[in-house]
């Protein structure tokens, strides 16, 4: 939760009047690089929900990037209820093994969601199958960042971390606000 990208992408949305919470799964707070099962992570996002419902009477947007986007569209299929998803980089399969993919719970979830992803990201080629499967949704869309890769980076185009992730706040604002 602490990571540059994170921090910019959240600062760069509390400047424009959102409020954001950022919280680590329970295998990053036990020092571990993979992650655990599933149950696990889709638990903490039912808890950050609950959390986020006590602070704020607002609309509660479930945004994560990677793996933790996969989690909470795993969680909303599961009934959590949010205004509406935001993924930051949905790793639709490992690279290179596009037929595995991730996505059989996608179509079943009625809040809106939004993918942001990179053309060159490896976990969304070809690109051309993540656009089928994004078309199976009920109401979802893509915003493609020309010539980024997972974490947004373009080559040739050097930034820190904080500011590639503050580049998508005005794309999620415009998103939760239409």
């Amino acid at each position: 939760m602490e990571h540059p990208f994170l921090v910019g992408f959240t600062d760069a949305l509390n400047a424009v009047g959102f409020s954001t919470m950022r919280f680590n799964f329970p295998y990053r707070e036990q020092g571990r690089r993979m992650p655990g099962p599933a149950a696990h992570a889709t638990v903490t996002w039912r808890a950050a929900v609950a959390h986020a419902r006590e602070m704020s009477a607002g609309p509660i947007w479930a945004t994560g990037k990677s793996y933790g986007g996969r989690m909470a569209s795993m969680a909303v299929a599961e009934g959590l209820d949010v205004d509406g998803l935001i993924y930051l980089g949905y790793p639709l399969h490992p690279p290179g093994q596009p037929e595995k993919l991730r996505a059989e719970h996608l179509p079943s979830i009625a809040a809106p969601q939004l993918f942001i992803e990179g053309t060159n990201d490896p976990f969304v080629q070809p690109i051309a199958q993540f656009e089928q499967v994004v078309a199976t949704c009920q109401d979802a869309r893509i915003a493609w960042i020309e010539g980024g890769g997972h974490s947004f980076e373009v080559k040739g185009r050097k930034r820190p971390a904080d500011e590639i992730g503050a580049s998508l706040a005005p794309l999620v604002a415009e998103f939760a606000t239409r």
